[in-house]
């Protein structure tokens, strides 16, 4: 996809709402209006409950609204197949989750290899070489067939970060990527993801419950029971 002035992610009144057992219906979103584009730094706060995942599950073409308009570069999400889906949230979307969730049982390498599994030509074949490169920049490469668990918090976190990036995302969606992190492991971590985002001019949407790490972000939202809140005050 060329990159250009149109929106990644362009949210119209969209609402997402789940019909519990008992019959009644939750509304989880109500009425977000949201346009990302390339180059984006957005924060997103909010307090447990507040949609915050949900959110970024929609953008991230996980899940589908339940009303509202949302498109992603252009295409109307909820009519798309889930097959167009899961292709386009493989090569331009790149997740960063405060749980690591990376493989048991494969080493560093191999867990930034699987998102590459399924690239076209090239990249397909380049794969192992591309995900030691994407170790390398994030100071890994001595800890390249080491397993998960024999990693720090900060590394597994650092793996976690290069699998979400391998493919040089377009649009990089973080989860609380330092919740379970120090303070100072936090800021690096937050450098990296920055930095690689800066270097494709990929948009960046972070959810956070750390007033640091959201004033990082040149847009500050919040998410109030379900609804978007702009322009919200941060630290300096």
């Amino acid at each position: 996809m060329t990159r250009g002035s149109a929106p990644i992610v362009a949210a119209r009144g969209v609402g997402r709402s789940v019909v519990l057992p008992e019959g009644d219906t939750l509304t989880i979103l109500d009425g977000i209006d949201l346009d990302v584009y390339d180059g984006d730094r957005v924060s997103v706060v909010g307090r447990s409950g507040s949609g915050k995942s949900t959110l970024l599950n929609l953008l991230g073409l996980i899940d589908t609204p339940s009303a509202g308009d949302l498109r992603f570069l252009g295409e109307d999400v909820r009519t798309m197949r889930g097959g167009r889906r899961d292709r386009l949230r493989g090569e331009e979307v790149g997740f960063v989750f405060q749980q690591f969730n990376l493989l048991p049982g494969r080493t560093a390498l191999e867990n930034v290899q699987t998102p590459m599994l399924y690239a076209p030509g090239r990249s397909f074949w380049r794969r192992e070489r591309i995900a030691r490169e994407m170790l390398e920049r994030v100071g890994l490469g001595e800890r390249l067939a080491t397993m998960p668990e024999r990693l720090s918090g900060g590394e597994q976190q650092r793996v976690a970060i290069a699998r979400a990036l391998v493919r040089r995302p377009r649009l990089i969606l973080a989860d609380e990527p330092t919740g379970a992190l120090d303070l100072q492991t936090g800021a690096t971590v937050m450098h990296l993801i920055e930095e690689v985002a800066r270097e494709t001019d990929a948009a960046l949407v972070t959810i956070t419950h750390d007033p640091t790490i959201a004033a990082r972000s040149s847009r500050h939202l919040r998410l109030d029971a379900g609804r978007l809140v702009d322009k919200i005050e941060v630290p300096a």
